[in-house]
């Protein structure tokens, strides 16, 4: 039960780790750590918006206190002090949090250039935990050790028809929502008809496939008051599933009638299409947005896809996403 902290508990109990890196941190999309405080564009993560999230409400920026709501042990941190030290004071200061028995570390960080140190300083660690930015740093480590080829990846452009896919009701999301709305077909889905069975996949493949041509988009990008009444009437996690399965088997749907590109707003969206596709794994392609590549999927369905958390990406990231991948 419950996101990040008990996952990366029982990932350390499997693994055998002493103590693990929490650092989601990502300066080019505005996400800082100062203090253990996680910040979005310079505003506290409580007041960015994300407490209205309807699975997650992030009500508190302190991610130390916010990981010991989920977790048996006490939460560790790294301060900004240590880490504009370098990586030998990071590490030293890691080692003394797993002494403590502390097996989870905040690591505080607010540019690139941190991310580098800490990447460095956890070359030989057994998990680490955060957002993509924390991917910054260790591609060195694999260097160091000849396990980079150095070819690039096996992505290629797909051709074919485009549809949108966006489940986030985050403020940056819907501004994308209307951004793309105002020049391509659109089809709002609400959760109480989803719930009822008013809006079916098959009524949303169906108005899809009648406007291939100009890659509409399904959203159910509500505002978060009705998503909170629906999950009043319902139960949030009976409102989750429902959504997440709709928008899953529509994925499936359009992969199928021969869809090529795919692309998907919403970190919950994201994961139920992915699941629903029996994606094997991705060719990673060039980047769109900071933090979200072109993908060119392996499996029984291969498509291109571009995945993206709510709050990722600019106005005009859909447009942009589905010229990355590929053609019409």
């Amino acid at each position: 039960e419950g996101n990040i902290g008990p996952v990366a508990e029982a990932l350390i109990d499997r693994l055998g780790a002493d103590v693990a890196v929490v650092c989601p941190v990502f300066p080019a999309t505005g996400r800082t750590l100062f203090n253990g405080h996680l910040f979005v564009g310079g505003v506290l993560l409580s007041e960015s918006g994300m407490q209205n999230h309807p699975l997650t409400p992030m009500t508190d920026p302190d991610i130390r206190r916010w990981l010991s709501h989920q977790t048996k042990g006490e939460v560790g941190l790294v301060p900004f002090s240590v880490v504009r030290q370098g990586f030998d004071a990071i590490q030293i200061a890691l080692a003394e949090e797993a002494k403590a028995g502390r097996r989870l570390a905040v690591v505080d960080a607010v540019a690139d250039e941190d991310l580098l140190a800490i990447g460095g300083a956890i070359g030989g660690a057994k998990l680490v935990t955060g957002g993509s930015g924390i991917a910054l740093g260790l591609p060195d480590n694999f260097r160091k050790h000849g396990l980079l080829s150095g070819h690039g990846t096996g992505f290629t452009r797909g051709r074919g028809g485009a549809a949108v896919l966006s489940g986030s009701c985050s403020n940056q999301s819907r501004a994308q929502v209307k951004a793309y709305t105002a020049g391509h077909p659109g089809l709002a889905v609400m959760p109480d008809d989803v719930m009822s069975g008013a809006m079916t996949a098959q009524k949303a493949f169906d108005h899809v496939m009648e406007r291939i041509g100009h890659a509409p988009m399904v959203y159910s990008s509500a505002d978060p008051s009705e998503v909170k009444a629906a999950q009043e009437r319902y139960g949030k996690d009976a409102v989750a599933e429902a959504i997440e399965g709709f928008f899953g088997e529509l994925a499936v749907m359009l992969a199928d009638a021969g869809i090529a590109r795919l692309v998907v707003g919403g970190g919950e969206t994201s994961g139920a299409v992915v699941t629903a596709l029996e994606v094997d794994r991705f060719h990673i392609g060039p980047e769109i947005d900071p933090g979200v590549p072109a993908l060119a999927a392996e499996g029984p369905r291969p498509i291109r896809l571009a995945l993206k958390s709510g709050n990722f990406g600019a106005l005009d990231f859909y447009d942009k996403a589905l010229a990355a991948l590929g053609d019409a």
